[in-house]
This record gives C-alpha cells, sequence and structure tokens, in this order.
C-alpha cells in the first residue's frame, strides 16, 4: 500500500527498442535472400557449369591411402596424390557408395576409362571401406588409383561441394575443368569436347 492507501500504479512498458526489432528480422531477411539466390540459381543454367577458383591453378597438394584391399589385374590398386597427375590428362572423379548419383554416372567412367590417352582416377569421400570395395566390384572399377577421404580434408581443398565431382587435370598438374554433379549421357559430349581440348604431354 502507498502512503495514500492505493495500491500504486505500474509503469507503462518501455516501447521495444529498434535494435531487437533488427534482431527480430534478421532471420526472415536472411531466409528471403537465401531463396532469392535458389530461385536464381533454378533459372541461371547447368548448375554443374559453376565456376570454380581453382580453375587454371595447380592441382591442390594430397597424399590419400590407398582403398585396402582393392584389386585390379591381380594388383593392388595404389592410393593417390598430386604427383600421380604429372604427364597424363587425368580425370579425378570425387564419389562414394553411398551416393545414388554416383552409381548412375559410374557407368559413363567405366566406359571413359577404356580411352588409352587419359586415366581415370578416383577420391573416395567419407565412405565405408567394405563398402566402396563392394560398390566397385559389382559395377566394375575404371580407376588406375583410389585415395581414401575418410574427413572429406582432401574433397574440401578441392573445392568439392557434395559428391559426385568430376575434374579434368592437365598433365602439367593443373585443374582445366570441374563439373559438379553427376556425369550424365546428355552432359558427356561437352565434357569430351574439354578432355580433347588438352594437349597430351
Amino acid at each position: 500500500m502507498t502512503a495514500s492507501g492505493r495500491d500504486a500504479v505500474p509503469a507503462p512498458p518501455a516501447p521495444e527498442k529498434p535494435r531487437r526489432r533488427i534482431l527480430f528480422l534478421l532471420p526472415v531477411v536472411v531466409f528471403v535472400g537465401l531463396a532469392l539466390l535458389f530461385v536464381f540459381r533454378l533459372g541461371g543454367g547447368d548448375p554443374s557449369q559453376v565456376p570454380s577458383a581453382l580453375i587454371d591453378k595447380p592441382a591442390p597438394k594430397f597424399t590419400l591411402a590407398p582403398l585396402e584391399g582393392l584389386v585390379a589385374n591381380g594388383k593392388l590398386v595404389p592410393g593417390l596424390s598430386d604427383a600421380d597427375f604429372r604427364g597424363r590428362v587425368t580425370v579425378v572423379n570425387v564419389w562414394a557408395s553411398w551416393c545414388g548419383p554416383c552409381r548412375q554416372e559410374h557407368p559413363l567412367l567405366v566406359e571413359l576409362a577404356k580411352d588409352p590417352s587419359i586415366q581415370v582416377v578416383g577420391i573416395n569421400q567419407r565412405d565405408n571401406p567394405d563398402n566402396a570395395r563392394r560398390f566397385l566390384g559389382a559395377l566394375g572399377n575404371p580407376f588406375a588409383a583410389v585415395g581414401t577421404d575418410p574427413k572429406g580434408r582432401a574433397s574440401i581443398d578441392w573445392g568439392v561441394y557434395g559428391v559426385p565431382e568430376t575434374f579434368i587435370v592437365g598433365p602439367d598438374g593443373m585443374i582445366r575443368h570441374k563439373h559438379i554433379g553427376p556425369l550424365t549421357v546428355e552432359a558427356m559430349p561437352g565434357f569430351m569436347a574439354r578432355l580433347r581440348k588438352i594437349p597430351p604431354a
């Protein structure tokens, strides 16, 4: 009770600060921005043609252990390092057995590996070795070398967004092309045209 015998009238709430309103609206603004970016990308052409900062730059320095127990022609398939690109036009495929699109594109890689003018190699990302071997055993092994990337660190250095992704590396060790997503029958003529533009060593 107050001195006058009445309860004090509570003060009106302070007006909401503009800063709090901005913080409240920030997630909405971010969401709208991302939505607009997504819509733009859908209408912006082929997502496999997203430019890469690594094009016309040396392949990252890396050394990856082989896929344990993987055998081809009675010999263990070796691991992979950047030194393996020197002197050959190389197709580098980043793949995993748990990746559905990798399974879809795999016959194209098997066919591509029949071309003696190029070598096809693989980076096996975040995969179970037994599952990876079963995958290649069932679908065929197009890879002259397979490096395992269990934590995805090498893939990050390559600027990989997600599997599958495929790179063309020249005999000078320079990355010449990046294809995001699975290779398809429709994409192969353009991919092969890029391959043919690279002179052999």
